[in-house]
């Protein structure tokens, strides 16, 4: 009990991250949430925020798109890439992970984060890649 009012003692309220500088959640969810010093990243694919249209070009352009999406999302939380601690990167086709692990490292110094890469059935909008992250501010 003395554990539980600790923590509830201590929570802060959360807070969701809204950026016009990422696309705009495309169902009932925020681009991330903010609570206890952590950031909640949903899952970002190639739309360009700008268009609102897919940036699926190529796989090159697609995983760029993805990784300036969540560059936003941080930004908007006053964070970056050097405080990720967790992604997870969901992939259409797993012969897409050398490509896609060459662009998303060029986005980190060292200390990259955990992550797991798992392929899906589908994806939203039939994209090939979704990243989602966790960041502590």
């Amino acid at each position: 009990m003395i554990e539980f009012l600790f923590l509830f003692k201590n929570f802060k309220m959360r807070h969701s991250i809204q950026t016009t500088d990422a696309p705009s959640a495309i169902g009932p969810y925020s681009q991330a949430v903010l609570v206890n010093g952590f950031l909640y990243t949903s899952g970002q694919i190639a739309i360009d925020p700008k268009t609102g249209e897919l940036n699926d070009e190529n796989l090159k352009t697609e995983v760029t798109q993805v990784m300036e999406n969540l560059k936003a999302v941080l930004n908007a939380a006053e964070l970056d890439f050097s405080q990720v601690v967790k992604t997870t990167i969901f992939l259409k086709d797993m012969d897409d992970f050398e490509e896609v692990n060459r662009i998303y490292a060029s986005y980190f110094s060292n200390n990259y984060p955990a992550r797991e890469t798992v392929q899906v059935a589908k994806l939203p909008k039939n994209v090939r890649v979704e990243i989602s992250m966790v960041v502590v501010k």
